[in-house]
């Protein structure tokens, strides 16, 4: 994938010097972990984002079986 994009933030000292000794503890670019994590955050917004479309989905397919007369209750289907 090309690198061609830079990304400039800000951030307390602290975290950044702690986090800049657990990449070199980890041996590894911290460009690199922070591309993974922004990958994994990316990911995680996607999978929340289709979750609640789905949810979102359910529930309006319910309400319209509850406006067409037709739903569950503890006795069965019942259709009215």
């Amino acid at each position: 994938m090309s690198k061609e994009a830079v990304f400039t933030m800000k951030l307390e000292p602290e975290l950044r010097a702690e986090f800049m000794a657990e990449a070199e503890a980890s041996h590894r670019p911290a460009s690199q972990i922070l591309r993974e994590l922004m990958r994994e955050f990316v990911q995680r917004q996607r999978q929340l984002r289709e979750y609640e479309e789905f949810l979102r989905g359910k529930v309006a397919d319910a309400r319209e079986q509850i406006r067409a007369g037709a739903h569950a209750s503890p006795s069965g289907l019942h259709a009215t």
